[in-house]
């Protein structure tokens, strides 16, 4: 299936040389999607697909991806050879053919011209990265979450997205859940009355690290490309703590923490069922401690909140400190409480009440699972249900939360402007460095 906007794969190995000082060879391939391998769906729907980071997670997403109607899994490409070979032998059984191709380059992936969708499931710092040069490649995006690292990176997923007309799902497959969706709509119809504070909370502390050997360099795994693995972030010696599980969760090179990587979860529940969160100027003041154990050096523990200038509150900590998992929406009528797996609320006929044919409804005509939604809109060129804004505001308020424990003092938040006005030391904390060659694939190259 080919959409408009598309670039050729000659124009795109010559913006990728550019953009990283790198240049390939890349094999011509003919488009198994014109083959007629995949079901009955004919041709002009079938969506090819490469799948980008293919652990444990990945392959999770690709089995989920190969269930979909219509899905043919070309290209699986990580870093790791054991991994990719893994992932090939999934595909080929379960699409009972040969066609699915293995990389280690993820630009190679995306200099395919009959490859529509790719799906990343990397370690964050390389989201940004692959998910604007993916978009510059005219290839429909599943991203788990969250977009990036900075609010910058998150600001030039969106960019790019629109701007090269891409269908995008953020990995926040909470949005497909119907106790999550529920919530939201009591919510926004206004049956716990007016809204006057929302509660956020998402794991933390509980993740310690699992590698326990000695921090000091050691020899690379043979099939382990650990430079590509490092890519944008800073450069160090091996060490298997760098990339165990969930090691690397834990580490500030890779990921700002569960505040960010967890929480945006369930943030983004909040900002589902209250759009004012991300529409309304707010202060923000946040505590918090980092990890000392091993090379794990990120957020640890936080807790703080969000005060706007309509006198909504919200809080966001880690699991009990003080607020229970998962979000809260606190009216002066009643209240809901929503977590994975269940939903309580005061009054209890909250939950009995049915949403009105002209009240608000968030499914947006979404059906089936998360995966199946995006690929429902990579065929109709909706926005899917987790729309490339929705992943980053809920990964944006996570990342200005840290700064502000990061700051160690309140702040102020325009989120119209996405900045901290007139504050320099804050402003300067929504972006950071990439190791070179690596860089964003910019709307205007």
């Amino acid at each position: 299936m080919r959409t408009a906007g598309q670039f050729s794969r000659r124009k795109f190995l010559k913006d990728a040389a550019r953009a990283a000082s790198v240049t390939m060879a890349v094999p011509y391939l003919v488009p198994a999607a014109a083959l007629g391998k995949v079901g009955q769906v004919a041709p002009s729907e079938r969506v090819t697909l490469g799948a980008i980071g293919v652990g444990s997670m990945g392959q999770a997403d690709v089995k989920a991806l190969m269930q979909c109607e219509g899905v043919q899994v070309l290209a699986v490409c990580d870093v790791v050879r054991d991994r990719r070979d893994t992932a090939k032998a999934l595909v080929d059984s379960t699409q009972g053919s040969r066609d699915c191709d293995t990389y280690g380059d993820f630009r190679e992936v995306l200099a395919r011209d009959d490859i529509d969708a790719i799906s990343i499931t990397t370690q964050d710092h390389w989201h940004a990265v692959i998910a604007t040069a993916a978009a510059h490649a005219g290839k429909d995006i599943y991203c788990q979450k969250p977009l990036g690292m900075t609010v910058e990176e998150c600001r030039a997923i969106r960019d790019a997205v629109r701007f090269h007309k891409r269908v995008f799902q953020t990995g926040t497959q909470q949005r497909s859940e119907s106790n999550f969706r529920r919530a939201c709509e009591l919510a926004r119809n206004g049956y716990v009355g007016k809204l006057h504070t929302i509660d956020v909370a998402a794991p933390g502390p509980m993740y310690q690290r699992s590698y326990q050997q000695p921090t000091t360099p050691e020899p690379i795994p043979e099939g382990f490309d650990f430079d590509m693995y490092q890519g944008p972030a800073r450069e160090r010696p091996y060490n298997g703590g760098l990339w165990a599980w969930p090691d690397w969760y834990l580490i500030r090179d890779y990921c700002v923490g569960f505040i960010v990587n967890w929480g945006v979860h369930h943030l983004d529940i909040a900002n589902w069922g209250c759009p004012t969160v991300t529409s309304e100027s707010c202060e923000l003041e946040f505590t918090g401690s980092y990890r000392h154990d091993g090379l794990t050096d990120n957020i640890n523990d936080w807790r703080g909140e969000f005060r706007y200038a309509s006198g909504l509150r919200m809080t966001f900590s880690d699991n009990g400190n003080p607020n229970e998992q998962g979000c809260i929406f606190r009216g002066d009528e009643g209240w809901i409480h929503v977590d994975r797996g269940r939903i309580v609320s005061d009054p209890r006929s909250l939950l009995e009440i049915k949403i009105g044919p002209d009240q608000v409804h968030l499914d947006a005509g979404a059906q089936g699972t998360h995966y199946e939604n995006f690929i429902q809109c990579v065929r109709s060129r909706q926005d899917p249900i987790a729309p490339v804004e929705a992943g980053h505001q809920a990964s944006y308020l996570g990342m200005i939360a840290e700064i502000s424990i990061r700051c160690g003092r309140k702040l102020r938040w325009d989120p119209a402007a996405e900045k901290f006005p007139d504050d320099d030391e804050a402003s300067h904390l929504l972006s950071t460095p990439m190791r070179s060659p690596w860089q964003l694939t910019r709307c205007d190259h």
